[in-house]
């Protein structure tokens, strides 16, 4: 068990996005993912599903629209949202300032997203 302890930083990780924006994954596996994400003022992430992972967004700062299987929430600081799967989701800023959150994946499967063609 000792060969799986380990202790990581997030400030040594980058964002996907030119480290400004997009997912950062602090832990991947082997049993969940967890990191941060951040989506600027009027950008998006696409949607997609999962087949078998739930995902779990935690809001820290800003607004973010997401639209599950074609209903919209709103999140802001505080909102924890699940997201089972496969529903469809897509999430878009629409605040005026950066929207981070914390998100979380279990079952571990990086190969589990199916991407939707669809837009609000």
């Amino acid at each position: 068990m000792a060969d799986i302890i380990k202790v990581v930083n997030q400030r040594d990780i980058p964002f996907r996005n030119d480290d400004l924006s997009g997912p950062k994954y602090i832990a991947r596996g082997p049993n969940v993912d967890f990191g941060l994400v951040r989506i600027l003022p009027g950008e998006d992430f696409s949607t997609h599903h999962h087949s078998k992972v739930e995902e779990i967004f935690y809001t820290l700062r800003g607004e973010c629209e997401i639209f599950m299987d074609g209903e919209r929430h709103l999140l802001r600081p505080g909102d924890l949202i699940q997201v089972p799967p496969p529903c469809d989701h897509y999430l878009r800023n629409v605040g005026t300032e950066l929207w981070e959150a914390v998100f979380v994946k279990s079952p571990y499967d990086p190969k589990d997203k199916v991407d939707v063609d669809w837009k609000p």
